[in-house]
């Protein structure tokens, strides 16, 4: 699986850009980027990776995306009638800096863009609602279409049935200037998380000793690398929890754990349910 850093087009006097997209079932990019982005999918149904988050999506699959956060839409299952897409925003990473956002009325919105920095999946009846929104702001422009962006984010606020995908916090400034070093290191994780993860190989990508990259990785992302692979290894378990009726044990060691207390330890300190309590939640 390729891991890229993106630039995203904004067009030149505009601060968002909404387009519908048709998705590709080719082998799918991680990718970040310095934008905020609102995903909505139309048609189509696969696998989901946000930050540390290994998840499932399907139509209607709704979330919001902070500056820098790893991701990527794996399409699994399409149908010849309905071809995969999903409508995509993409708004400038300053845009809750601006002075139009810092008044009280939009206080709200500044809090849950803030939140987005660890990724947020909407649920429930009232992502219809914002999927007719959308869908008219791709055809609109100018004021109006800022006026229909502000409709999108109040529906938003108004959705209470939400998840944080992924326990990443803001990053520090300096990660900017570290993304295609830091990617990397996502990338390699995520193709060898089945396998075998070798700190040795890692740190090797980067020229680097092994304490020498600990310590790096630490400083740019504000968290151990340890921390960070568990975080994946988690997400692989909780995907397998819902999409299989494997046994615990089995997915504990599927997932790189040879110990089930660990495991599940690992799980709840993360998802803050037991991996069956979890699996619960889903059937």
């Amino acid at each position: 699986m390729e891991y890229v850093f993106e630039k995203i087009q904004v067009p030149h006097k505009h601060s968002f850009i909404a387009r519908e997209i048709q998705l590709s079932e080719r082998l799918p990019r991680i990718h970040s980027h310095k934008n905020y982005e609102l995903n909505y999918i139309i048609s189509g149904s696969g696998r989901r990776i946000v930050g540390d988050n290994i998840s499932s999506f399907e139509e209607d699959d709704l979330v919001l995306l902070g500056p820098e956060l790893p991701h990527s839409w794996e399409i699994l299952k399409s149908s010849a009638t309905h071809p995969p897409a999903c409508i995509t925003t993409h708004f400038y990473e300053n845009i809750i800096s601006s002075d139009f956002f810092n008044i009280p009325e939009l206080e709200k919105v500044e809090e849950l863009l803030k939140r987005a920095g660890r990724g947020i999946s909407f649920r429930g009846e009232r992502t219809g609602k914002v999927r007719k929104k959308l869908e008219r702001l791709v055809k609109l422009d100018g004021l109006e279409s800022y006026i229909e962006l502000l409709n999108v984010f109040n529906e938003l606020l108004h959705i209470e049935s939400r998840e944080y995908l992924t326990g990443t916090t803001d990053l520090p400034v300096k990660f900017t200037k570290d993304l295609d070093r830091i990617n990397q290191v996502y990338e390699y994780v995520f193709l060898n998380i089945e396998g075998g993860i070798s700190l040795e190989d890692v740190a090797g990508l980067l020229h680097m000793a092994p304490g020498s990259f600990c310590r790096y990785f630490k400083k740019k992302t504000n968290r151990t690398f340890t921390q960070y692979v568990k975080g994946v290894r988690i997400g692989m378990a909780a995907k397998m929890l819902v999409e299989t009726d494997k046994p615990v044990t089995q997915i504990c060691y599927e997932s790189g754990y040879n110990n089930l207390a660990n495991f599940n330890h690992y799980f709840k300190s993360l998802m803050h349910k037991t991996p069956s309590e979890y699996r619960k939640t889903f059937r």
